[in-house]
């Protein structure tokens, strides 16, 4: 009886992180779309994720004068972390950029709809990465894309240097 109290006592301390089947990353971002969520560069990464106001600080956007500072919205690294969040339960990417999200995750041979799809340059010395998705399957993918836009679907044909599918 003491040895079964000792055992319960110490696995309910221990936080459980719940795995999501890759269809429920799927559906929280389609939910995510509907929402209408703008772009806005540097926004989603505010202490909590979630939409936020953007920062002008490295943008290089077309948009004069930069407007993310008055947007609130969610850039790419913003989106995936989002979602990622809600779909986990805790906030497992970190409010970083898409070089600090892909150093958390494991690259993977054969994508599944779910795992995050990075753009850029990923080599075993370098992590330079310029955009993330949430990898749907069927060459398509769910993202946060550019100044002006909304969260939505593209072909992940539609930026020229795909560098990996990864999970987490």
């Amino acid at each position: 009886m003491a040895i079964a109290l000792i055992l319960l006592t110490a696995t309910a301390s221990v936080p459980l992180l719940r795995f999501p089947a890759p269809s429920a990353i799927v559906r929280i971002a389609y939910e995510i779309q509907q929402r209408g969520v703008v772009y806005s560069w540097g926004g989603g990464h505010a202490t909590d994720p979630g939409p936020s106001k953007g920062t002008c600080l490295g943008y290089r956007g077309k948009t004069r004068p930069c407007p993310a500072a008055k947007t609130r919205g969610l850039d790419c690294s913003g989106f995936t972390r989002w979602v990622y969040a809600r779909a986990f339960g805790a906030d497992v990417l970190g409010p970083g950029t898409t070089d600090a999200h892909v150093r958390r995750l494991r690259r993977v041979g054969s994508a599944e709809p779910g795992d995050l799809v990075f753009f850029g340059k990923i080599t075993k010395n370098t992590v330079k990465t310029h955009h993330v998705g949430v990898y749907l399957g069927h060459g398509k993918m769910m993202n946060a894309p550019e100044t002006g836009a909304s969260v939505r679907v593209d072909d992940i044909r539609r930026i020229k240097d795909l560098a990996g599918f990864y999970r987490y």
